[in-house]
Formats: structure tokens, C-alpha cells, sequence
């Protein structure tokens, strides 16, 4: 569009203005001075001085000439022309830190490593190795599906365990939850029936909204009998497990049902999604084995993260998604550019050295003392009656309370003191596990952590 002939010096004097070049009550140039300087008509100056009249910024003073507006405009701008679903902003209250910084020392609802066992030292020296050997390198892009020597190192973690799943047939995702996103979206349309877990945990659960798809609750641990039901009568599309030390309860399937929930899957071809992010923070003996380590058949999708061993802040997962790797191959290209360089290259090099290992042993050793003093806590303040899993790994423990407890009451009470726990109905879209909540143990356990179980069972009282 053409601009106005007064453009040239009007733009000039705004930018002057809103800089501060001109202050307020700062007399402007004449209009004889504009004409003279911009090669102007007398008109289009008289023109371009009523604009900025009109615009609040300069005010006239007849037979004194223009200046600048002792009270500038103020530029309103609208409120945000959105809307948020109030149900899913309380929920997400409860899952996840209200701190910007360091969170409370009362906090039991978030699934992640507290800062004092995240390794700060091992992340931070290690970047800036990477920095300094790879340089400018890191600031290009990278493969959609992750930088090749990343994935080998992957590879190599896995077959320690026995699954073996070659570099080229992985998928490098920003976290666990952009992997599950990829699995869904290779297997499933919109409409189509997923069996999950019940209780799940709640970022599933909205994923699975999203994606418009039909949630089909299953008590946990999958029984064969209600597989076959999910599978053959209700004809579901997938299936979202997490065996090893699920989320909330911290449960451990066994090598011989996971067997047979693979062998359900194969009987009715429908692929199975693993969520193993923690599979690496086993409490005693061997790491398990996954699904993915039986499966013959490509129907198994593995995805993990280091955001639950590493730091919640290195957002990087993977995914194997078997059979359906050109299916996840696209999607991940359609949700733009690979993962943080910086990431990839210092992961990769956590787990090249042996650093990485070294590490998680140490974690899981401190993971497995918070567990048993937890539940020695519950054992010895809580109400007789409550109920406490007894999780083999990860850093979850599921609690339920009496019967008759109002449930409400207690977590107001708890909040009043700062102490946060997950509430059940977090995880169902029933009306499910009312009585029930999820503590995370990720956490050294302080004086004032150990006093804050005690005041929540004060309070109960």
C-alpha cells in the first residue's frame, strides 16, 4: 500500500518520541523547517501534524507551533481471546511444581528428580565438553530421527538388557510423552478404542483426549482373560502399558505375564505401546526385560526418556516403534526439528564413557532407601487402614485410605501446610480411586520432608 507524502517525517518523529529523543513538552520543527528539509507542501506537513494530533502523541498551541504531548497515549492491548478447560488446569496444578525455581521441600506430586539428586555437576561438565569438541557443529539441524552416533549408543544400552533393537530402526523424540504422541498417531485414527492401564497417569489420559481417541479402562496388572475381552470384543487398536515399575503404583510385571500379554496381542495383531522411562531404576537384581525383548513380530512400541534418570530439563526420549517405523518416521518429521543437538551429543557421550551407568546405580540405590523409609513413614503416622504399594523400582507409591475419608478435606488441610500429594481421580476418567493418591519418593528425605508426612497425617486426624 502507498503511504501517505507525510510518512517520511512523521515515522522520524515517533520513533523520536517513543525513544525519549523527543521528551514530553520538546517543541517540534515548524512547519516551513519540514517543508524546507523533507521537500514538502505546506498541506502535506499540515496533514502529517493533524495525524500526530490525532494520535494523542503532539498537541497544538495556536501561534506557538507543535510539541510534544505531556501525557502519551497508552496502547491497550485486549485480553487473550482464549479459554482454558478449568478441570484440566486443576489437575495439572496437582501433578507439577507451583515453584518458577526450586520446588518445596512438602511437594510429593511431581515425577521427577529433585534437584538434590539430579547429578548438576556430571550434566553441566559434560555440555560443556561436548561444546568445546563439537562447536558449531551444534548449531545446525540435525536428522529428524536423531544424529546417528546417539542412536548406536542407545542400541548398545539395550542390548545390555537383552532387547535388541538396531540404531537405524530408532526414532530420537523431545521426551517420553512426544514419543507416545508418534506411537498413537503410526497406529491409531481419530475415534478408534486404546486400552490403557487403570489407574494411568494423567498426561496419557490427555493425550489420548487430543488425539480423539476412545479410552478403554483396564485394572492394572493386565489380566490375559481382560485382554482378549479389549482386544477381541471391543476391538481395540492399541494398547498403552507400562510394565516395568508402572506409574503410580510402582507395580512390576513379571517376565511370564508379559509374555502372555504379547502373545493376546499377536492373536489379534494389535500393537502394543511400552512405556519403560523407567525401567533403568529397578531397586535390586537385574534390570527387567521389556515387552520388546519377546516381541517377534515388530508389534511392540518401546519408548523411554532421560528426563526421569538424567534431569527433568533434557527433554529426550526415543522410540522403537517396530513394524511402524515408516509410519513414525513421518509423523516425527511433521512435528519439525530434531531434538537439541546439545542434548543428543551430551547423552551420547553420558553413555558412551559409562558415566551414565555409573549414575543410575547411584540413583536407584538412593530411590530404593527414600521407598522403604516412605513406607516405615505411612506405616507408622498414617490411620490403620491405609494402604501402601510396594513399588520395585521408579519413584512412585500409590496410598489408599480408609474408607469413609473425605478425601477433599484432606488435601485442602494438606495444602494449608504445603504438602501436595497427586489425588487418584487424577488418573481414571471415572469416578475411580476416590480414596487414593500418588506420593513420589524423589526426593532425599530432610527433616522437614520427614515432618511434612507427619503434619499430613496430623491433619488427617
Amino acid at each position: 500500500m502507498k503511504q501517505p507524502r507525510h510518512h517520511a517525517f512523521t515515522a522520524t518523529i515517533e520513533q523520536k518520541i517513543n525513544s525519549g529523543a523527543y521528551p514530553p513538552g520538546y517543541r517540534l520543527p515548524s512547519v516551513r523547517d519540514i517543508m524546507a528539509q523533507y521537500g514538502l507542501s505546506a498541506a502535506a506537513v499540515q496533514s502529517g501534524y493533524e495525524y500526530l494530533v490525532i494520535s494523542g502523541m503532539v498537541e497544538s498551541i495556536p501561534r506557538s507551533g507543535y510539541y510534544v504531548s505531556a501525557t502519551q497515549p497508552v496502547i491497550s492491548v485486549p485480553p487473550p481471546l482464549v479459554q482454558r478447560d478449568a478441570a484440566y488446569l486443576h489437575k495439572l496444578s496437582l501433578i507439577t511444581s507451583g515453584h518458577a525455581g526450586r520446588r518445596s521441600l512438602a511437594e510429593f506430586n511431581v515425577a521427577a528428580p529433585g534437584d538434590l539428586l539430579i547429578p548438576q555437576k556430571l550434566l553441566l561438565r559434560t555440555m560443556q565438553q561436548v561444546v568445546r569438541e563439537e562447536g558449531a557443529s551444534l548449531l545446525r539441524y540435525g536428522a529428524p530421527t536423531g544424529n546417528a552416533p546417539l542412536r548406536q549408543s542407545i542400541s548398545q544400552h539395550l542390548a545390555q538388557h537383552h532387547t535388541m533393537v538396531h540404531a537405524a530402526e530408532l526414532v530420537i523424540t523431545d521426551g517420553a510423552l512426544q514419543a507416545l504422541y508418534i506411537a498413537l498417531a503410526a497406529v491409531c485414527r481419530p475415534g478408534d478404542v486404546v486400552a490403557v492401564e487403570s489407574p494411568c497417569i494423567f498426561s496419557v489420559l490427555e493425550v489420548l483426549q487430543v488425539m480423539r481417541l476412545q479410552v478403554l479402562e483396564i485394572p492394572t496388572p493386565f489380566t490375559p482373560g481382560a485382554l482378549e475381552k479389549a482386544c477381541g470384543t471391543l476391538h481395540a487398536k492399541a494398547v498403552i502399558v507400562t510394565p516395568n515399575f508402572h506409574n503410580p503404583t510402582g507395580e512390576l510385571l513379571p517376565d511370564a505375564a508379559k509374555q502372555q500379554l504379547l502373545a493376546v496381542a499377536e492373536k489379534y495383531d494389535v500393537p502394543v505401546i511400552e512405556n519403560d522411562v523407567y525401567g533403568d531404576l529397578h531397586f535390586s537384581g537385574q534390570r527387567p526385560s521389556n515387552l520388546k525383548t519377546f516381541d517377534r513380530q515388530g508389534l511392540v512400541l518401546t519408548f523411554s526418556s532421560f528426563s526421569k534418570t538424567l534431569a527433568p530439563g533434557i527433554r529426550l526420549g526415543w522410540l522403537a516403534p517396530g513394524r511402524y517405523y515408516k509410519e513414525a518416521e513421518q509423523v516425527r518429521f511433521s512435528l519439525g526439528s530434531a531434538v537439541s543437538p546439545v542434548y543428543q551429543a551430551m547423552v551420547h557421550k553420558l553413555l558412551t564413557t559409562g558415566s551414565y551407568q555409573r549414575h543410575v546405580r547411584a540413583f536407584r540405590t538412593k530411590l530404593a532407601k527414600n521407598a522403604a523409609y516412605t513406607q516405615q513413614l505411612l506405616a507408622a503416622h498414617f490411620p490403620e487402614g491405609t494402604v501402601c504399594s510396594k513399588p520395585a523400582g521408579g519413584y512412585s507409591m500409590w496410598v489408599q485410605m480408609p474408607a469413609g475419608t473425605d478425601m477433599q478435606r484432606f488435601y485442602d488441610h494438606c495444602a494449608t501446610h504445603h504438602v501436595k500429594f497427586t489425588p487418584g481421580y487424577n488418573f481414571t476418567t471415572t469416578a475411580a480411586f476416590r480414596h487414593c493418591f500418588r506420593l513420589v519418593f524423589a526426593e532425599p528425605y530432610t527433616p522437614a520432608r520427614k515432618a511434612a508426612i507427619q503434619a499430613a497425617a496430623q491433619l488427617y486426624r
